[in-house]
Parts: structure tokens; sequence; C-alpha cells
């Protein structure tokens, strides 16, 4: 009886999955960490103003921790979280209307020593129509996966072993067949393109070693349509590569003189990162990409008061926004460098802003949603506190904004 309505559960919720697309205009919404292209930005009706704790449509307790974000396709979240006290880590699927788990994946893992601000279940997964994506490491394996959207694995591919002091925090990203993997560290560095359906090598391009790099690449789309996938690292700097073929096109070596954890960005033509150490020395660097094969990547400027280290900027109507682990926030133009305001949120924040298009949000390691206007005039419009630990990104869909905390989730909706 056992295994007839596993069978039938399984076909359920493949079925779910194909159907959901068709009638949801949320199918692509956020499909990778801080949603399509890293960009953190989202066409969103939720009124984040006025949000209030009354707008939580569910919580739901996770059967673990971790500080990844949750995905979105269809009507499923994805999610990993690991329990300590079970040595399991989890891949979880949930429907994002009801907050009800449709599926959970468990594996035994190794825990590790690791940074105390950082979790055994970091990096964000990735998906697509077909499949959930994701990764996670020990300091002897890194391992990529995916699952199609009913939770059957179908392929599992090692890495190799990873070396860093603060454990592994990079998402995976796809890129039309591939998935792309940025593996920094201590260790043998490279970046990895893999075939999506079988897990099987398209491309490696070797790294210097260095400190681990916590930063997800982004796609650069040129203005000729010769993309480049754009990635950031102590080692390497600011690198530009064919996501064809692996082939690096351009780097900016000098760009950093610490360890990179935010996500690069692009804005006004110009592509942004930064780095930093927890003790302070941030800066944020503005690169121009060179318009042909023969130029070279040029600096237009750097932020060097008051820049993030952890959170990923993000660039809203003309505007470039780098919200501070120490909860500051910069207001710049990205094409000049003029910079509009700098002022004080409140709070220590390592999750990253999101936007739905005119106000900004960011959650604060204390779990207290800040709520900003998304102009050149500094507004703080709302604050909800949840008090409880987070380190990760919000997630929207058509309506909705979902927060993960390390041990829940919650929906909120106008």
């Amino acid at each position: 009886m056992q295994t007839r309505k596993t069978y039938l559960l399984h076909w359920v919720c493949i079925f779910l999955c194909i159907l959901t697309p068709l009638f949801s205009s949320a199918a692509e919404y956020w499909n990778r960490f801080r949603g399509p292209n890293g960009t953190g930005i989202a066409d969103s009706t939720i009124k984040l103003r006025d949000l209030q704790k009354g707008d939580i449509v569910w919580k739901l307790d996770l059967p673990g921790k971790g500080h990844s974000s949750p995905v979105i396709w269809g009507g499923f979240l994805y999610l990993t979280c690991m329990n300590e006290d079970s040595s399991n880590f989890h891949v979880l699927s949930i429907h994002r209307e009801t907050g009800n788990i449709s599926w959970s994946r468990e594996m035994a893992y190794q825990t590790f020593s690791k940074h105390d601000f950082n979790s055994f279940a970091s990096p964000s997964a990735t998906v697509d129509k077909d499949r959930v994506y994701l990764s996670w490491a020990t300091p002897e394996h890194y391992f990529v996966a995916a699952l199609d959207h009913a939770g059957e694995w179908l392929w599992k591919k090692d890495l190799g072993p990873f070396r860093s002091q603060h454990g592994v925090g990079v998402s995976p990203v796809l890129y039309q067949d591939k998935l792309i993997i940025a593996n920094d560290q201590l260790g043998q560095s490279f970046i990895v393109a893999l075939d999506k359906t079988s897990g099987s090598s398209i491309w490696k391009t070797k790294r210097r070693r260095d400190k681990a790099a916590y930063s997800t690449p982004c796609v650069y789309h040129r203005p000729d349509g010769k993309d480049q996938l754009i990635v950031n690292s102590a080692a390497d700097g600011i690198s530009g590569l064919d996501p064809d073929n692996g082939k690096v096109l351009w780097s900016y070596a000098d760009a950093f003189d610490k360890r990179s954890c935010s996500s690069p960005i692009v804005a006004g033509g110009r592509i942004f990162g930064s780095c930093g150490s927890g003790g302070g020395g941030n800066f944020v660097v503005a690169i121009d990409p060179p318009a042909g094969p023969q130029a070279k990547p040029k600096l237009a400027y750097t932020i060097k008061r008051s820049a993030n280290y952890v959170p990923t900027p993000i660039a809203v109507d003309g505007l470039a926004f780098f919200w501070s682990d120490g909860g500051i926030l910069t207001c710049a133009n990205p094409e000049t460098g003029k910079i509009h305001y700098q002022e004080r949120v409140r709070g220590r924040y390592f999750g990253s802003p999101v936007s739905n298009g005119s106000e900004i949000a960011c959650v604060s390691t204390t779990g207290e949603i800040v709520v900003t206007a998304a102009s050149d005039k500094f507004e703080i419009l709302n604050r909800i506190d949840l008090d409880t630990k987070t380190h990760s990104t919000p997630a929207f869909d058509e309506d909705s904004m979902y927060v993960r905390t390390v041990s829940q989730i919650f929906k909120f909706k106008n």
C-alpha cells in the first residue's frame, strides 16, 4: 500500500509541476539566488511599505537550519537546510500557496569546522522547468546534483575537495544548457560548466587559489549580444568569461585585496563588485568592461566609505544601492559615482537587498525587515520585526514575498 501511495504521489507532483507554469506567471519569477540573473528585482505587485505582521499568510518550521535563500518555479519553493542533530542535509519542495512541504529529500552529511556566521546549507538552489539544481560541500567533497520536480534524484557529481576555513557559500547558476559553479578556494580552484541534463563536464577553467570566494556569478548581456559570465574572487579580481567555452576574455586582477563575498551586478554599463573582511577595509569597485577584444577593462571609481562586504548591491531605476553589513545605505549614480546619500538604517546585515521596482527590502541578522524608497532621496518606509535570526535574502513571486530565517520561512502578501 505504501509503495502504491508513493507511486501516486510521485505522479501527482509531476502533474502539478507541469500544470502550474501554464496558469502561473510566477513560473520563472525567482529561479536562482536573488532572482533572474541575480539582480534582486522582481515585477511584483506587493506593496512593501504597507506590509505588517498580519500579512503573514503562512509560516513553516523547517526540519533544519541554514542560510540558503528560497527559489521559485511554478507553484513551489525550493530550499535547503541542515539538521545538525541527525546530521541530515534536507532539500525541500514547499507549496507556495499553502506552505506545506510537498516532498523532502535527505542525505547524510558530515559536519566540519566553519565560520560561526556560515551554515552547512548556505548555497541557494537554482531551478528551471525540468530540474532543481543544488550544491553542498565538506572539506573532502564538493557535490553538485539535480532532482526533477517530483524530488527524484537525476544525477550527482563530486567536484573534489573544498578547502576553506569558513565553509562554502557560492550558489550554482544556469546559462542555457549549462550549470555553472564558481569554485574559488584555498585548494584547487576552477570554474566549471556541467551539462544540466547529465552532470557531465562541458568546460573547466583553472583559477588561482586564494581565500575562498562567496560570490555567485551573473551574466553581462553586452550590447552586441555576446554574453559574458562575470565572476569575482580575491585571487582573480573581476573576470569576464565566455559562457560557451570558459575562455577568459578579460580580467581586472587588481580589483580586490581582500575576500570577495558579495556577488557582482551590472548597472549603467558598469560591473560592480566588492571585497572586505570582518575587520573592515571594505570597498566597492566599478569596472568598465572592455568594448572590444583588444581593449582592456578600466577602473571607473571606488566607494570606500561604508562599503558593503557580504550583502550584494542592487540597481533600481538608474540608481545603485549599496547596503553595508553595518547598516548604512549608500545611493549612487552608477555612471558617475556621485553619492546621493549615505544614511544609517540600523542593524547588521548578511542578507542582500531586493526590490519590487519602487521599494527596497533587506532583512537584518535579527530578523527586522527594513523597507526603503528606491529613490535618490533617503526614506525609510517600513519596519517589520520577526525577532529571529536570519542571514538570507528574500524571494518574490508576482504578489508575495518569502523570507527565510535560520529555521523558518514566512510568506507575506498584502
